[in-house]
């Protein structure tokens, strides 16, 4: 992650961020948080956006996950705020960014009544690393850590009704790539991204394929 030539804020950001997850969960670690900048900024090239706001946004996406903090939607936007006041940042770029936090998760998706190119950009860069072998790897692991079986043929994918029932769901890992992770490319709001999000999308099916073939099992469907 290259950020030598980005503003005072965005490098304080960084810093603060690092720190925060120093103890992360694996998939949404400092890592995870430099690898989906790193996407935003592939994508943010081709687009006219500000990229101060998508780096901010890009950073400050994981402050406080949700499924981390008993399921409490607000104390990310919360702490965003609040360290972007403290940083000095402009009241309307702490506003902006704040927004892309409230709205940047799956399950929340781009709400009806705030839109930007910029939040597009960063879920749309968050979305690629759950694709391909990072997502994989990242799916698998956050099923050990809540202690989740890797398969069960008895268990089906399923459809969820609502947020609710997405976020509280206890399903089997692999159930999580047809509840999800093999819906993102179709979900991508960028010409980059989708480019990005169809190869990632391919090595995923492929290794469903062989998953299945080991298990002996059919192959669920989406």
């Amino acid at each position: 992650m290259h950020l030598e030539n980005e503003s005072p804020l965005v490098k304080k950001t960084a810093a603060f961020v690092k720190d925060v997850l120093l103890v992360a969960e694996g998939g949404h670690d400092w890592q995870h948080i430099q690898r989906v900048v790193q996407n935003a900024q592939q994508i943010a090239t081709k687009e006219a956006c500000n990229m101060e706001i998508v780096l901010l946004g890009a950073l400050l996406h994981d402050i406080a996950d949700s499924k981390f903090h008993g399921g409490d939607e607000g104390k990310g936007p919360a702490i965003t705020g609040s360290f972007l006041d403290r940083a000095e940042a402009p009241p309307q770029v702490t506003e902006h960014v704040v927004q892309i936090i409230r709205n940047v998760s799956y399950s929340g998706g781009i709400t009806r009544d705030f839109y930007s190119i910029e939040l597009a950009i960063v879920q749309d860069a968050d979305r690629l690393d759950a694709l391909g072998a990072i997502g994989i790897a990242r799916a698998f692991n956050y099923g050990g850590f809540k202690n989740r079986l890797i398969f069960d043929p008895a268990v089906p994918p399923v459809k969820y009704s609502d947020k609710e029932a997405y976020k509280n769901n206890t399903a089997p890992t692999i159930n999580h790539f047809y509840e999800k992770l093999l819906l993102l490319k179709d979900g991508m709001h960028t010409e980059t991204a989708k480019a990005m999000a169809k190869q990632r999308h391919m090595f995923m099916e492929t290794f469903l394929e062989q998953f299945f073939n080991e298990v002996g099992s059919p192959a669920f469907s989406i």
